[in-house]
């Protein structure tokens, strides 16, 4: 990987490359990037986890949202995952789907988009029950006139950024270069127009000392979707903030980092290749986006919210066994770390959008008096 990333170097202007076209090397490139090695990433036995890895309960919340979508004929049979990973949030949703409503399970069709071969080996394996799966290795590779579901969870949140630094009242791009054949960090007066146009578009002046990380990749791929979808309800699940939170003196420092063996490394140039990168991604900018490609944004609020909006706490369970090994126990265990304050949940929103369909009526498929919607 560092040969790689010194030739990519050599061909740029001032021998360094931007933040995004490291990350994108060091996490996507075909043989030595992170996501694409046959290497374990997620889970217990990898770097970092996800919420789908707490319980299965997590995939059967959104799964009954999904049904009730499709009995309503909101949308479709047919469900689009981009990045599902090892499979398993898939597994759970087919599961309960299969489960609830075998009549309608036989309709069903599930897309996976995942770029990384070795994660399309591990869903096939994790999969290999169901034959109404289909993977994809690009999302250009989906049909045009998609319509169904969209689901992406902790997607953009692995998309390359750009690194913008306020330094003595002056803006600069956070770029990569070399010093003594070690990566290190270099800076020069920003001057590409895309990000001078985004920080115009969300009215973001950063303070002296402050850094930023602009999500232009993030943007286009939203574009991208846009253009190969006729109509669909679309669920993001990641963590982020809005404009005035990535203003808040706490997050100065911005929030690329890097993740190896579940511990947090605050330098993302210390393993290029073999640890997970990733970045809070900018809620009003998915937004925004969004709108101008067609996708009307319903709402963004609290994964536990959404979770308690939909009924997860109908699925605790009485229990009289003092066994905290009981399936019982289990079960309420992962419910109450998915809801309460302090847990997973906190970090992570839900943003719902549609486009092509103004029928939708969230206030059929949530309890709005348990946890109001939010914006």
């Amino acid at each position: 990987m560092q040969e790689i990333l010194k030739e990519a170097m050599r061909e740029r202007e001032g021998n360094r490359i931007p933040y995004s076209t490291f990350i994108e090397l060091a996490l996507y490139h075909p043989e030595y990037g992170y996501y694409m090695k046959k290497k374990e990433k997620i889970g217990r036995a990898g770097d970092f986890f996800t919420s789908s890895n707490v319980s299965s309960l997590f995939a059967k919340q959104f799964s009954r949202f999904f049904m009730r979508l499709v009995s309503d004929k909101i949308v479709p049979p047919i469900i689009c995952e981009i990045g599902a990973g090892t499979g398993r949030f898939a597994r759970d949703v087919l599961t309960e789907w299969r489960t609830s409503d075998p009549q309608s399970f036989s309709k069903l069709r599930y897309l996976i988009i995942e770029t990384s071969p070795y994660h399309r080996k591990v869903q096939l394996e994790m999969l290999s029950q169901f034959v109404n799966v289909t993977q994809y290795a690009a999302l250009a590779d989906i049909p045009k006139g998609f319509e169904g579901i969209v689901f992406a969870n902790e997607l953009y949140d692995a998309f390359p950024v750009d690194v913008v630094e306020q330094q003595n009242d002056m803006l600069y791009e956070v770029s990569v270069g070399l010093k003594d054949q070690h990566l290190e960090e270099v800076i020069h007066p920003l001057q590409k127009k895309e990000i001078l146009q985004y920080l115009e578009r969300h009215r973001l002046h950063l303070k002296n000392g402050q850094r930023l990380e602009i999500p232009l990749a993030m943007g286009r791929f939203v574009q991208e979707l846009s253009r190969r979808v006729k109509q669909a309800v679309f669920v993001t699940v990641d963590y982020g903030y809005i404009n005035d939170e990535w203003m808040h003196p706490s997050r100065r420092e911005g929030s690329l980092r890097g993740y190896y063996e579940h511990q947090l490394v605050r330098n993302p140039l210390e393993r290029p290749g073999e640890m997970d990168l990733t970045a809070h991604i900018h809620w009003d900018e998915l937004q925004l986006a969004g709108e101008a490609a067609g996708l009307h944004t319903m709402l963004r609020m609290k994964q536990r919210s959404f979770l308690l909006s939909t009924g997860i706490l109908q699925h605790l369970v009485n229990h009289q066994d003092r066994n905290p090994f009981s399936e019982a126990s289990k079960q309420n265990r992962a419910i109450r770390s998915l809801i309460l304050s302090g847990g997973m949940s906190d970090a992570f929103d839900v943003m719902i959008q549609q486009k092509g369909i103004p029928q939708l009526k969230l206030e059929r498929y949530m309890d709005f008096t348990v946890c109001p919607a939010s914006l």
